[in-house]
């Protein structure tokens, strides 16, 4: 496949002429601080700027520096990641913060090569906070720039396979200016956000269109190649919502599973949407619950909610108790009850927190 000749100058030229006119004005676009950009990016791998904006703000004003979070529960930090997905990253951004503290002095290493040693950092983020932090000429590679590159060069690599990432790498540091490298990562980045989309991109204004190999070719809807993630699985799950008094019996999920480090009910996964009455009736009495038949609910409707490789389909089971659950069955599950003030300060699933919201 030939490839689009342009000169570096005139990709940078471009690029840093549009941003200024065009850029969306972020937080985390006024500061040099490694942190906060490190912050951001996090925030930003799994989530919209609108979306991620609250949360960036929020968690900055909880712990404002590495220090802070590094001494900060993980418990604590999940709850304030509740919402975004993802948790293992905010996990692992808790430990790297620790492995700064522990390794670094509470300082972040000011180079792309020492960034990368640090546990949960990879070529991305370190190549982000080393160019908006420090001033390092390394090229940035989101999905953003793996567009805007693909489309421009008419490079037809898978970007989903691992080889690929070389390649790509390759081209974006080959144009990134040594006199404005954050600027240029900035601009990209943008520039794919909001000017060559992945859907309808406004190629009628576009000051690359003259270049643009995948314009040139009628080929701008077809890049970048990119293979189809396999199909989602699909979970039943059936939570049994134990009630005793106004206070309401949780756990810690602590299996290597989604949501690890997170509180929800105890529950049933099953391969079908319905749990059988005899089922329910059987793993009641497995944990030792007394429920009171007079005001016991019928389950509710399903709650769907998705995840980036499997779709949730749950239902919750309102199970008044007469009395407190056996102190085994406690010991077993790792079940305790919570009271209202003590479930909100719980991080928990989206999922459980949305049913709790509307259900009390």
């Amino acid at each position: 496949m030939a490839k689009q000749s342009l000169q570096p100058s005139f990709l940078a030229a471009a690029l840093l002429a549009w941003y200024p006119r065009h850029h969306r004005d972020l937080p985390w676009r006024h500061t040099r601080d490694p942190y906060a950009i490190w912050l951001s990016e996090v925030i930003l791998q799994q989530t919209r700027v609108a979306q991620g904006l609250p949360y960036y703000l929020t968690f900055l004003r909880a712990y404002p520096t590495v220090q802070q979070l590094a001494a900060a529960p993980e418990a604590e930090v999940l709850r304030y990641w509740q919402g975004l997905g993802y948790y293992s990253r905010a996990r692992n951004m808790h430990r790297t913060a620790q492995q700064v503290v522990a390794e670094f002095g509470g300082l972040f290493p000011d180079n792309y090569a020492g960034l990368l040693k640090l546990r949960g950092i990879g070529p991305y983020t370190a190549a982000a906070i080393a160019s908006f932090a420090f001033d390092e000429a390394v090229a940035v590679l989101d999905g953003n720039v793996y567009r805007v590159l693909a489309r421009l060069f008419g490079l037809h690599s898978d970007i989903a396979a691992p080889s690929s990432r070389k390649e790509f790498q390759a081209v974006a540091d080959q144009h990134i200016p040594a006199s404005a490298p954050a600027d240029f990562n900035q601009a990209i980045m943008e520039f794919g956000a909001i000017q060559c989309t992945p859907a309808k991109p406004d190629c009628l204004f576009c000051p690359l269109q003259p270049s643009c190999w995948a314009f040139q070719h009628g080929q701008v809807a077809l890049l970048p190649v990119k293979s189809k993630a396999k199909k989602a699985r699909t979970r039943y799950f059936h939570y049994f919502v134990l009630r005793q008094g106004d206070r309401i019996y949780l756990r810690e999920r602590r299996e290597k599973d989604i949501w690890q480090g997170l509180y929800d009910f105890t529950l049933v996964e099953t391969d079908v949407a319905e749990l059988p009455a005899d089922e329910l009736v059987r793993h009641l009495d497995a944990l030792g619950a007394a429920i009171d038949t007079s005001v016991a609910a019928e389950p509710s409707a399903a709650y769907r909610h998705v995840l980036s490789h499997q779709k949730l389909e749950a239902r919750f089971h309102e199970l008044p108790l007469t009395k407190a659950l056996p102190d085994a069955t406690l010991r077993d599950l790792g079940l305790r009850a919570y009271s209202a003030a003590e479930i909100e300060a719980l991080p928990k699933p989206k999922l459980i927190a949305n049913y709790i919201e509307q259900n009390g």
